[in-house]
């Protein structure tokens, strides 16, 4: 008599998530976080919304999960994501060290740039961002999990860079990484001028330019 295997519950579970991450972010991105509903994600990822409740107390704690998914899977396929760039362009782990300061930053910063206009990330990242600030466990939550990995990546690379001279041994590389990223960020937020290449490029040139020993 041949055996019937059992249902595999962690398969099962596996795909509910990435279903309900799946759901989370197409809802965000196409009718805004205010119009997201747990009973919304629960439709479109084929679930009951009690299993959503069984994992996540809000849907601020899945669209969080699910924007860590989503960078988790960017950096295994090297693609595009919300996350430090490499040498492909991609997200993988590290901020290239070609030896050339400004080249390495500007193209850090050219990814961050295309990731932050890119609907698909946009909307969830606005979500949380604004979330956040009102919302003191979700925004530590959101700095802990995502931001400062990824501002970890900048300190190391200009940390290499004053160990080569390039930076002044006196800069601290926390503050250093916000001449970076604050400018690039402010622009977003606000939405009052667009987010280019060329802007990310001045920002470095003018943040390199003050870092840059002195004769």
């Amino acid at each position: 008599m041949a055996s019937t295997k059992a249902p595999d519950s962690s398969r099962r579970s596996d795909r509910s998530r990435r279903a309900i991450h799946d759901a989370a972010l197409a809802l965000v991105t196409e009718v805004g976080y205010r119009r997201t509903t747990i009973e919304g994600i629960a439709a479109r990822a084929g679930v009951g919304k009690q299993t959503i409740y069984r994992w996540w107390p809000s849907k601020a704690a899945v669209l969080m999960d699910a924007f860590l998914d989503l960078a988790g899977r960017g950096a295994e396929e090297g693609g595009a994501g919300p996350a430090g760039a490499g040498e492909s362009g991609g997200t993988v782990p590290g901020i290239p060290d070609t030896g050339d300061l400004v080249a390495d930053l500007k193209l850090v910063l050219r990814v961050t740039v295309d990731e932050l206009n890119d609907p698909a990330l946009e909307a969830p990242t606005r979500a949380l961002t604004a979330e956040g600030i009102v919302d003191a466990k979700l925004g530590a939550a959101f700095v802990h999990k995502l931001l400062d990995p990824q501002l970890a990546l900048y300190v190391t690379r200009l940390r290499a860079a004053q160990e080569a001279g390039d930076v002044r041994a006196d800069v601290d590389p926390r503050i250093a990484l916000e001449l970076l990223i604050g400018p690039l960020m402010h622009r977003w937020l606000l939405r009052t001028l667009p987010l280019t290449h060329a802007y990310a490029d001045e920002v470095v040139d003018y943040a390199v330019g003050g870092l840059a020993p002195r004769p």
